[in-house]
C-alpha cells in the first residue's frame, strides 16, 4: 500500500512538473514569436516610412491590404480601399520630402494575426546651416494582419500630436 502511494505522490510530482515546463516553453515561445513580429512590423514601417521621405509613397502602398482603411487630419472623411489610396498617395509622388525622422514611444501589441503598431513620429528638415527643424509631429496607429503569410497594413491613422512632448 505504501509503494502505491508513493508511487502516485512520484508520478503526480512528475506529471505536474511536466506541465509546468511544457506551459513555460510554449510562453517562450509565444514571446521570442512576438518579438520576432514586433521586429518585423517595424522594419516595415520604417523602411515605408524611408521611402516616403524621398517622396516615394509606394512603400506604403506595396504593405496596404485590398480593404485597407485610412484616417488622416487632412481629409474629411475616411479613405477605403486600397485603389482610393493608390489614388491619393499617388497624387503625392515626388512632392514630400523628409530629411530625418525619429520614431518614438514604438508599441506593438500581436493579438493572433493582428499587430497593431502605435508610435510618435518627428519630421525634420536640414536647414542651411546644416542644423534639422523640425516640421511635424505626429501620432500614428496602424492595425497589420497576417494574410497568407505576409503582414498588410488593414488600418491607417494619423493624427497631429498634442500639446508638445518634452
Amino acid at each position: 500500500m505504501k509503494t502505491n502511494i508513493l508511487f502516485s505522490i512520484l508520478f503526480s510530482a512528475i506529471f505536474v512538473s511536466v506541465i509546468l515546463i511544457g506551459c513555460k516553453q510554449d510562453q517562450t515561445i509565444v514571446d521570442v514569436n512576438e518579438k520576432e513580429i514586433a521586429e518585423k512590423i517595424i522594419a516595415m514601417e520604417k523602411t515605408a516610412l524611408n521611402r516616403w521621405g524621398k517622396g516615394d509613397p509606394w512603400g506604403y502602398l506595396e504593405i496596404f491590404a485590398p480593404e485597407v482603411t485610412y484616417y488622416n487630419p487632412f481629409e474629411s472623411a475616411r479613405i477605403d480601399g486600397l485603389d482610393a489610396m493608390k489614388k491619393y498617395y499617388g497624387d503625392q509622388a515626388g512632392q514630400i520630402f523628409i530629411d530625418k525622422y525619429d520614431m518614438t514611444n514604438i508599441k506593438v501589441q500581436v493579438h493572433g494575426n493582428i499587430a497593431i503598431l502605435s508610435y510618435n513620429l518627428f519630421n525634420y528638415k536640414k536647414q542651411s546651416d546644416a542644423a534639422f527643424k523640425e516640421t511635424t509631429r505626429w501620432n500614428s496607429t496602424k492595425v497589420y494582419c497576417l494574410t497568407d503569410g505576409n503582414w498588410k497594413i488593414i488600418h491607417n491613422h494619423w493624427s497631429f500630436l498634442q500639446p508638445e512632448v518634452k
